[in-house]
């Protein structure tokens, strides 16, 4: 019998799928680790205390794998009911009562669970690997459903795919991925290697839309990724920046700002009124994850550089 219980966050939303993560392990000895409490909600957090309390442990540690608000902020309010400690990233800015030793094991209980430093999605994301049932906790790494969006500030491409290179490499005995969103993914190589390959695939189309002309961002979305999805034309947007922006580093592509005011529907895709698409309720969610701080004045055009 798995040590492992999944309790969903009422929280659905384009961005959280059918609700954040929330997860319950029996780490032995009466304790339990929370793995991300989700955003602040109080009949999750009733959930997660009564799923312990059914199986007679305690809940003394929890750890949040990063800190956005659908991750989160659950933590300093179940810690005020269990009196758990709550653990984060060295780099996080989550309240916390420790820092995780990062790429070592933590000591809960009966069990030993090792940290990871994962970035990529964020820069303070760590993923936990539990060996006795080969799980792999991934966060917002990999999820039981669909891709993750990777959106400069706040993320970067390359740290990324470092990081999914990693779980390929290093936790070639993991069995199962127990994702921030979605369901449970029982063949955890099998989705290792699916990301990776749609990392792969995504940049070469990318690069592909680049060989015949020159494109802007807002023209990279709408070639690559169709008209269908208005919705998500801000999230498309902020994942070609970030590929853009390791190729340029890279010296692959040149960018060069255009002197022209952004169109209506350029701005629409780059610099949208967010609270008028999600609502003000997840606009919040919207900004972290997307990097919405940042607003892209200039429009640039991208041109592949030729050898």
């Amino acid at each position: 019998m798995s040590r492992i219980a999944l309790v969903r966050a009422p929280n659905p939303s384009a961005m959280t799928l059918s609700g954040t993560n929330s997860y319950v392990i029996d780490a032995g000895s009466g304790e339990a680790i929370v793995v991300d409490p989700g955003p602040v909600i109080p009949r999750h957090l009733d959930a997660l205390e009564a799923n312990a309390s059914e199986r007679g442990l305690r809940i003394s540690t929890i750890v949040v794998t990063h800190g956005h608000p659908d991750h989160a902020p659950g933590a300093a309010p179940l810690r005020e009911r269990t009196g758990a400690r709550v653990l984060a990233h060295p780099n996080s800015e989550v309240p916390r009562d420790a820092d995780v030793t990062l790429d070592e094991d933590l000591r809960v209980g009966e069990l030993a669970l090792r940290i990871i430093d994962a970035p990529g999605h964020t820069f303070e994301h760590l993923a936990i690997y539990e060996p006795h049932e080969g799980a792999l906790f991934t966060g917002d790494v990999i999820l039981g459903e669909g891709t993750v969006v990777i959106a400069p500030p706040g993320g970067a491409m390359r740290p990324y795919q470092r990081t999914l290179a990693r779980f390929a490499s290093e936790f070639a005995n993991a069995r199962r991925i127990y994702g921030g969103h979605g369901p449970i993914v029982d063949d955890a190589q099998a989705k290792i290697a699916e990301y990776i390959e749609h990392r792969r695939a995504r940049e070469a189309e990318l690069i592909e839309a680049l060989r015949g002309r020159p494109r802007t961002i807002p023209q990279l979305v709408l070639a690559i990724y169709g008209s269908a999805r208005p919705i998500l034309w801000p999230a498309m947007a902020r994942q070609m920046l970030a590929y853009l922006l390791a190729l340029t580093h890279e010296g692959r592509v040149d960018a060069r700002p255009l002197a022209r005011a952004m169109t209506d529907d350029e701005t629409a895709i780059l610099n949208p009124a967010w609270e008028s698409i999600v609502g003000a309720e997840h606009a919040p969610l919207i900004e972290a994850e997307l990097g919405a701080m940042l607003t892209l004045d200039t429009l640039y055009e991208y041109r592949l550089r030729t050898a």
